[in-house]
């Protein structure tokens, strides 16, 4: 029988194993296609639409945070993002419009779409 603390230690490594680099990695690969596809499935899938939906503008709202930190909310980006209560539902409908605009750029990362489309999406002025 395993004590409680090797079995706590048991489940420590096996968290680590789960976020070994070789995860990381695959993570990297998330593409327009990914993110488009979970924000899409988010509208139109009765069963798990607010899970999908939520993903989707979690994604959205790390690009966004990032994106801000980076650029110090400077307008010399030309870029005015939406006010921030509706922000990521207006940036996932804009996302996705942006993605089915350049289906054939869906193989890029999500990220870089991300950029692509804010700029198109929500320039100043």
């Amino acid at each position: 029988m395993i004590s409680k603390p090797d079995f706590r230690l048991l489940c420590i490594m096996f968290i680590i194993a789960l976020a070994s680099p070789v995860k990381s990695a695959e993570l990297g690969k998330y593409s327009v296609a990914n993110l488009m596809q979970t924000c899409e499935e988010g509208d139109n899938d009765a069963r798990w639409s607010s899970e999908l939906e939520a993903t989707c503008e979690q994604f959205i709202d790390g690009f966004t945070g990032a994106y801000l930190l980076l650029t110090d909310d400077d307008k010399s980006q030309s870029v005015c993002l939406p006010a921030p209560g509706n922000r990521s539902d207006e940036m996932r409908w804009a996302f996705v419009k942006w993605a089915y605009d350049n289906f054939d750029r869906r193989h890029m990362p999500a990220a870089e779409g991300l950029l692509e489309m804010v700029k198109i999406h929500f320039p100043c002025g």
